[in-house]
């Protein structure tokens, strides 16, 4: 098993930051991944100190998240970011509904931009690709899932897998880290809360509280290229919790 990570999105509504940092790192995480809205605004100074935190907590940010509007319209400005926290991967996590494709031409034409988005962080050292939800697996007029037209669209792109989001879409897991297992290079590990429990957290559970299989699941990942297991939970009412619940789970797997 890979060092693990935690998803700071997961604590985005309990602050200061540099509270949560310390929370992790003293929870047993030796990386965190950040998100857009955590550093999109941060000046040199403010980025130099979240650096400072991070270290002070002992934890790295090897990978991240970017929003499609800076990663497109100012990529020097996402490289510096990347600089100044050690970035090395950055997956783009988001499409908006209103600016979701409506067939198969649409979302390979979307696989598309999102390859040249990459170029730039490619052509940098770093590793680059699509973060999943639940969309990219509902299935289109004609029967195929934009999952699929997204990686026909840009066939250097990396994935990170985001387990529970594809269950929620209503696949196999398993058969799409059979499909694309060598493009997998990050992890969501998060689970789903069993039918009717965990409304108050959107159904989701800490790892291992809940239904998704996670020690198949490692088993069959440990053949990818994975190289960063995210911890993650999209509505905690308790984050530390859920981070300590979390990786006491992943280390009995």
């Amino acid at each position: 098993m890979k060092d693990v990570s935690f998803q700071l999105y997961s604590a985005r509504n309990f602050p200061p930051l540099s509270d949560v940092l310390k929370t992790v790192g003293t929870a047993g995480y030796t990386q965190v991944e950040g998100y857009g809205a955590l550093y999109a605004s941060l000046d040199d100074a403010a980025l130099a100190a979240l650096r400072a935190d991070m270290d002070k907590s002992g934890v790295t940010m090897p990978s991240a998240h970017f929003g499609l509007d800076m990663l497109e319209s100012d990529p020097a400005r996402a490289l510096k970011i990347a600089n100044a926290l050690g970035i090395k991967a950055i997956y783009c996590p988001y499409l908006l509904p209103d600016q979701r494709p409506a067939d198969a031409a649409g979302w390979k034409a979307f696989g598309e931009r999102l390859e040249k988005a990459g170029k730039p962080f490619r052509d940098a050292g770093l590793d680059f690709g699509w973060h999943n939800h639940d969309f990219e697996f509902a299935a289109l007029p004609d029967g195929s899932v934009p999952q699929d037209h997204i990686f026909a669209g840009g066939p250097n792109l990396s994935w990170e897998a985001d387990i529970a989001w594809v269950i929620r879409g209503g696949a196999d897991p398993f058969a799409y880290i059979e499909k694309y297992g060598k493009r997998i290079t990050a992890v969501h590990v998060k689970d789903i809360a069993a039918a009717g429990e965990n409304t108050d957290q959107d159904g989701w559970a800490d790892v291992g509280h809940g239904t998704v299989d996670w020690a198949r699941l490692f088993k069959a990942l440990s053949a990818t290229p994975a190289k960063y297991y995210v911890v993650e939970h999209d509505n905690p009412k308790d984050y530390k919790a859920t981070a300590e619940r979390s990786i006491a789970s992943i280390k009995t797997y």
